[in-house]
């Protein structure tokens, strides 16, 4: 990963995000590496790429001021840096690694909102003493901390976290690939919602989405790459209470191709992309991650680099 990192560097790509699970969606071939870590090895081995957690849990399997901790010193340490967090739907990467039974969705939201504000007591205060109903410090103090705060994303999939994220944080996360009216008259008009009910509705705002992208100058194989990730395909139904990579991988093994395919931009056709991709600008997306499921990245990032950065920037700036 951290070669492919300097490669997308190399060809063009501006940011690396990576995702924190305990767990992968797959148990043959899968990788869950550990996203604290492993960004300070980028950070070392990189020099211009922005990076950051698109997926970051700070309610189970970290105390909210270890994740403080760590992502201060991804700032300190590279040219930028963002930490994602989120009340997530399902269990199936968080809770192995512990046991522990998985709330409701009012607890989940709760957890998060109390680790926000912890996180940013932390990155501003010294001997931090915090008593929530779930998280504790004691006389806590971050001693090297950035001269100016790690920027917090938060990732929704639903309303009531989309407006607090408009409201409580510097930008707003999700993914592509679902019903149009999800972005239109749920996520974004919520996102909006919280900006404006915010302490400072003027102040910058960004809004990420991972987009999922297959692009080969074979169109087969930008198809068959779809595989590798078909656990996207199923619903929220399907994969909700599954825990076990095994099963995860045999449900999406069991999908077809088109099903598989579903989530994805699958095209041989660079201007195809640009095109599809922009429907996610015209939203107000202008923070772009691209997410590729074949298992050759590097046949990718030099692909993508060569046919589909130039015409992104040319027309999107």
């Amino acid at each position: 990963m951290l070669g492919f990192s300097c490669l997308a560097e190399e060809v063009g790509f501006d940011s690396v995000f990576i995702s924190d699970h305990f767990q992968p969606w797959k148990h043959v071939d899968g990788h869950a590496p550990f996203s604290l870590t492993w960004l300070g090895a980028l950070g070392a081995r990189t020099s211009r790429v922005v990076m950051g957690t698109s997926v970051l849990t700070p309610t189970f399997r970290y105390h909210p001021s270890i994740v403080a901790q760590a992502s201060a010193r991804w700032a300190r340490c590279s040219r930028g840096a963002s930490c994602s967090a989120s009340a997530p739907a399902k269990d199936s990467t968080k809770c192995p690694s512990t046991g522990q039974p998985w709330p409701e969705f009012k607890e989940r939201f709760a957890r998060l909102r109390e680790s926000v504000t912890l996180i940013r007591a932390l990155w501003t205060q010294d001997r931090v003493s915090f008593e929530g109903q779930y998280y504790k410090t004691e006389k806590a103090t971050i001693y090297d901390r950035p001269d100016t705060p790690v920027p917090i994303y938060v990732a929704a999939a639903g309303a009531l976290v989309a407006r607090y994220a408009g409201r409580s944080a510097e930008g707003f996360i999700c993914t592509s690939g679902k019903k149009p009216e999800l972005y239109t008259e749920t996520l974004l008009p919520k996102v909006a919602e919280g900006i404006a009910a915010s302490e400072d509705p003027s102040r910058s705002y960004d809004r990420m989405i991972e987009v999922k992208v297959s692009f080969d100058t074979d169109k087969v194989r930008a198809l068959e790459d779809t595989r590798h990730w078909a656990a996207l395909a199923l619903t929220p139904e399907e994969k909700m209470t599954v825990e076990d990579s095994v099963e995860m991988q045999r449900l999406a093994d069991a999908l077809p191709l088109e099903r598989a395919a579903s989530r994805w931009i699958v095209s041989s056709d660079a201007d195809e992309h640009v095109e599809r991709i922009g429907y996610y600008v015209g939203l107000g997306f202008r923070n772009l991650v691209f997410h590729a499921p074949g298992p050759d990245q590097a046949r990718f990032l030099k692909l993508y680099g060569e046919h589909v950065l130039p015409r992104l920037r040319k027309r999107f700036g």
